[in-house]
């Protein structure tokens, strides 16, 4: 391959024997080298008088993105020759964390990299650091739409992912003494080198305005304001495989034409340029506070924004224009693939083909499968019926029917609060069309019942999309989208069948093959062969393969060497490496040493009542106070736990604040505690994401999900704690359930009350006939003598107690289920006394994690609802 050669003084930091020559695809340790200090010089993004590890990290990703963009040029255009069906996968969040050691690890070249940096006198683990997780989703949604895209590009699936781009994310946490602050996320201040603008790529997005009548009765929604969305791609390359997707993220902006030079000459600043800041509003956090009207019309926004952008862009030509690179001017047979196809092919998509006989609408759903991903894209449904009906010219029932086969819907919910419910004024307000064509849904949908099934009359008020409650008039989006959707799908057993008995059992009567059940998944690349190398690299030796990273099923074949004392002498190795790591993570992060040596007992997800971090931190409390009761000597039979808790409490979520705020308290008191801090510590971990998941996943021993039965509706992280080989203490809930089946009964620390004894818990509590345990009672009396501070816990504690009302009753059943929770705690304690035993238990949760790959949950996306095929770059 040619090469090209730059000329000019040497970059200081940079040996003068490393010549900056392009080469874009190179492998070669000395050849990376070279186009790293290419990129230094030739794609500046710093004054050049300085190589420090921030510097260096921006030109390595420049250079690993040339080969990027090569395959992602490959990869369209051998999509464009083959014309699959493409998965289109709308999402509000995207939790991918940092791209640079995921990206070489499944381009194969880590190790080159790694090499290469070195010889430029850095290393790559230093180089890696300096990137920002890209701040574009909170939780457990976000990161399973990340892995869905490692794994659809790993199977050589023909897909997009569609997203918003988030300026500042949720936030970024602060602790301090005053518990939680949330500051701007800041991983766009500088810019992100992954990202490719793409300025030929932009839709109008309207909002407000009216519906026009015209003199046919056509209807054309007109006036309002309109914002452009610009896209913004992202190369997701598969593992060892040259097929590179993407990931679409869209950003409002406004043109010059919307700037007011009059009014700005004038002094009104701000009207000048009302309109470029509203469009800057739209992308500038995930998940805007809604306890306004104004916040409300945000949200809508923003979901209104990803939805019709990326559905314009589905039926367009506009997304098979490919990222031309630089590099490609050394590939002259592929360069002149694409200009050529750029410049003959699409007039458009769906309405020529190459032969030049036209497409039907009709054929829409054989070429384009869209995917929700829980109710935030709803607003798909309307906006797609809009396109075809208005800007296509199609009658309802053909717009339906495309509609209807298109589009697909995921539920990860069955708490209220989460099934989101919009206000019709603020819909009318916004979205005027798309409210009338929800109104025509709605009506068709209550005539079928009525004419087909009469037995469901009854149910019509809870079962329609349009709640008309005079006091609170709503829409209904999860009813809107099991009314429109072709398949609905939940993401474990437990949460599909309580979705099909409990909250969807109505309409599973009139569409039965409507629902199925997708466990959900996650990639072990970056979950296993990335962030714990020395535990992979273990697999590896002793399956004598690596074919588990993309037949995780494989794992299986550990179970035979679970008694080896071999085989155990080097997974307690790796696993020692990796908590020492953390370790010494936690004391740069929080300025506390913690003993590798205890029992590493970890809690990181989202801040929420039903995921029960509160019965975490009374268990902790209950623990310290029972050691401070202790001898010496009795102390010394206790097994040492550090016990580590983080995750994010939604800013206006005050109980969930609380909880954040109580651990710190308890940790600063503990800590502290020269009777108990040889056997306890309480770590509140700050900011969690997925480079700190990355760092606490591997280095755990024992992780909580304990949610209350029936309320998660899957988890994923306890998929990969389980597949690090961490043992789970946990209620049956979610995928809990399954893991527990997989890696057998005797491997998982079961307690708490099951999802179908949850209800008749509820009414007995309301009944006062609960009976609290003494040892809760306990924990509570020992937090109000102010043992951990003088702040008022009171309201916390409060919602614990009672027996019914708003904010108490203890709906999450908290205290119904502290006994057994310490009881299995107790059980944990003296399991881990027997080292044996427990590295035994480590070994077959690994063995028995196969199921819970997203390479399997994505085949059968693929298969079962999608009707796509593999389309491997050859």
């Amino acid at each position: 391959m040619a090469t090209k050669k730059a000329t000019g003084s040497a970059v200081p930091g940079i040996p003068a024997k490393i010549p900056a020559i392009a080469h874009p695809l190179a492998e070669d340790p000395a050849d990376i080298a070279s186009n790293i200090n290419y990129h230094v010089q030739y794609s500046p993004h710093f004054s050049p008088f300085k190589f420090e590890p921030e510097q260096a990290y921006y030109a390595t990703a420049d250079s690993v993105r040339d080969r990027l963009i090569q395959q992602w040029n490959e990869t369209y255009v051998h999509f464009h020759k083959t014309d699959p069906k493409q998965t289109h996968y709308l999402s509000m969040e995207y939790l991918y964390g940092r791209a640079l050691t995921n990206t070489i690890g499944n381009l194969n070249i880590q190790d080159a990299y790694a090499e290469a940096l070195n010889k430029l006198g850095h290393r790559l683990e230093e180089i890696s650091e300096q990137e920002k997780d890209a701040a574009l989703g909170n939780g457990g949604l976000g990161r399973l739409a990340s892995c869905f895209l490692d794994s659809m590009a790993t199977l050589n699936l023909p897909a997009w992912g569609y997203g918003l781009r988030y300026r500042y994310g949720l936030f970024k946490q602060r602790i301090t003494k005053d518990g939680q602050e949330e500051i701007a996320e800041d991983w766009l201040e500088k810019f992100s080198p992954w990202e490719v603008v793409r300025h030929d790529v932009v839709f109008p997005v309207r909002f407000f305005g009216h519906v026009a009548i015209g003199p046919s009765g056509s209807r054309k929604w007109t006036g309002g304001e309109v914002v452009q969305a610009l896209a913004y791609d992202m190369p997701i390359p598969g593992y060892k495989t040259k097929n590179t997707i993407s990931l679409r993220l869209w950003e409002a902006k406004a043109g010059a034409r919307d700037f007011n030079l009059f009014q700005f000459n004038d002094g009104q600043y701000e009207a000048a340029a009302q309109l470029h800041s509203q469009a800057q509003q739209i992308c500038a956090v995930l998940y805007p506070g809604d306890a306004t009207e104004s916040g409300k019309i945000l949200r809508l926004k923003q979901q209104f924004f990803l939805c019709s952008a990326s559905l314009q862009d589905s039926c367009s030509a506009l997304f098979m224009i490919w990222p031309i690179s630089q590099s490609l001017c050394q590939c002259p047979q592929i360069l002149g693939e694409l200009i050529e196809l750029q410049r003959h092919f699409f007039k458009h998509i769906f309405k020529e083909r190459k032969d030049g006989s036209s497409w039907q609408w009709s054929e829409f759903p054989s070429k384009v499968a869209v995917q929700l991903n829980d109710t935030h894209p709803t607003l798909a449904i309307p906006e797609l019926m809009r396109l075809l009906m208005d800007d296509e010219g199609l009658g309802w029932e053909e717009a339906w029917d495309v509609t209807s086969r298109t589009i697909a819907y995921t539920n990860h919910t069955v708490l209220p609060e989460a099934l989101e419910k919009w206000s019709q004024v603020v819909m009318w307000k916004l979205l005027p069309r798309h409210m009338e064509i929800i109104e025509e849904i709605d009506k068709q949908f209550i005539a079928m019942i009525r004419s087909s099934r009469t037995d469901l009359e009854d149910k019509i008020p809870h079962m329609c999309i349009l709640d008309n409650n005079p006091q609170k008039p709503v829409v209904r989006m999860a009813n809107l989208c099991v009314v429109s959707a072709h398949t609905v799908n939940g993401v474990a057993q437990l949460h599909s069948d309580i979705l099909k008995a409990e909250l969807f059992a109505d309409y599973v009567s009139i569409w039965p093959t409507k629902f199925q059940n997708k466990t959900n998944g996650i990639t072990p690349r970056r979950w296993l062969r990335f962030c714990s190398p020395e535990l992979s690299n273990i697999i590896t030796k002793w399956l004598k393969t690596d074919e588990w990273i993309t037949n995780l099923d494989k794992l299986a074949n550990l179970r035979e060497f679970s008694d080896s004392e071999e085989f155990q002498a080097e997974w307690a190795s790796a696993k020692m490496a990796n908590k020492q790591r953390l370790a010494q993570y936690i004391l740069q992060v929080t300025g506390e040493s913690i003993d590798p040596n205890s029992l590493f007992d970890i809690q990181v997800k989202r801040i929420h009542e039903y995921k029960r971090q509160l019965l975490n931190i009374l268990g902790t409390i209950y623990r310290y106070k029972k050691l401070k009761e202790m001898s010496l000597e009795e102390r010394k039979n206790a097994t040492p736990r550090t016990i580590m808790i983080g995750g994010k409490a939604f800013a206006t979520y005050t109980n969930a604040k609380m909880i954040v705020k109580l651990v710190n308290d308890v940790g600063a008191v503990v800590n502290t505690d020269p009777e108990v801090n040889e056997y306890l510590k309480v770590i509140f971990v700050p900011n969690y994401n997925v480079s700190v998941a990355e760092m606490l996943i591997p280095g755990s021993e024992l992780s909580q999900h304990i949610s209350t039965a029936g309320m998660e509706a899957s988890g994923t992280s306890n998929m990969k704690f389980a597949l690090n080989g961490c043992l789970i203490i946990g209620t049956l809930d979610g995928a809990n359930v399954e893991i527990r089946e997989e890696i057998g009964e005797e491997n998982f620390f079961l307690f708490g009350a099951t999802a179908d004894e949850v209800p008749k818990l509820r009414k007995q509590r309301e009944a006062g006939q609960f009976k609290p345990d003494p040892r809760f009672e306990e924990a509570k009396k020992f937090i109000r003598t102010g043992a951990f501070g003088s702040y008022d816990y009171n309201p916390l504690l409060e919602s614990l107690e009672g027996n019914s009302g708003y904010g108490r009753g203890d709906y999450f059943l908290v205290g119904h289920d502290f006994p057994c929770y310490m009881d299995a705690q107790a059980r944990v304690d003296e399991a881990y006394k027997d080292r044996k035993k427990w590295l035994k238990m480590s070994i077959l949760s690994t063995a028995g994690s196969g199921k819970f790959s997203s390479d399997r949950t994505i085949a059968q996306y693929a298969k079962e609802i999608w009707n796509i095929e593999e389309c491997k770059v050859p």
